[in-house]
């Protein structure tokens, strides 16, 4: 059975990006146990010029979509589907807007460490502070919590956030999403399949089948 090579491209910021990784959770889950597979998370700031502290939501949102209302309407409609897929958005507790450098330099340096169990729960772990307890993971010492639950050295982690450590594997990784055509977040490579946005769990499958099926001769 071949190797099944998986590239996330996403942002901490996107729900959605939430929700895909939730859906191809299931859909690996129905894969035969034995199933190699390898998962490679690469970086997509939304806000890349957002300030370094974050900025008020409902101010930023408003000003983004035109009217509060809308980022309401756009907040439920996927805090349902995130409900559908088994995770919880508790857009009430969300007070800021981050910036998602830093979380993406812990991601990098997870990724470094090459404990794949321990990264793909730290990965989830941001999305859970952010969505679900409505903490600001733009803070560093948010993060080093995050990344002490998950498994990672907390004095490590804290001494990489006060370093530029992962910057130029973040800008790499954001360049290689430009080249690649990749406009939108989520975007799974799932073997030779690019699949945008996220899509029910059935599709995940379908592409991750094909990825682990013997090559016929």
């Amino acid at each position: 059975m071949k190797s099944v090579d998986i590239q996330i491209t996403y942002d901490f910021i996107c729900p959605w990006c939430w929700i895909g990784h939730s859906h191809l959770k299931t859909a690996l889950a129905q894969l035969p146990p034995d199933t190699p597979v390898a998962i490679q998370y690469a970086p997509c700031e939304l806000n890349p010029d957002m300030p370094e502290d974050g900025v008020d939501r409902k101010t930023y949102r408003s000003a983004k979509f035109g009217s509060w209302a809308r980022s309401q309407a756009m907040d439920a409609e996927a805090a349902l589907a995130g409900k559908r897929a088994g995770i919880d958005f508790r857009y009430d507790r969300v007070a800021i807007t981050p910036n998602t450098r830093l979380a993406h330099r812990l991601m990098s340096f997870a990724a470094g460490k090459g404990d794949a169990h321990k990264t793909d729960a730290l990965f989830a772990a941001v999305f859970h502070a952010y969505f679900s307890e409505g903490r600001n993971i733009g803070n560093a010492e948010v993060l080093v919590a995050l990344a002490s639950q998950a498994g990672f050295d907390a004095q490590e982690v804290r001494d990489v956030m006060a370093t530029a450590a992962g910057e130029r594997e973040v800008a790499a990784g954001e360049r290689q999403a430009r080249i690649d055509g990749i406009r939108s977040v989520p975007a799974l490579r799932i073997g030779g399949s690019l699949i945008s946005g996220a899509q029910p769990p059935a599709v995940f499958l379908q592409a991750l089948q094909q990825a682990a099926a013997p090559a016929v001769n």
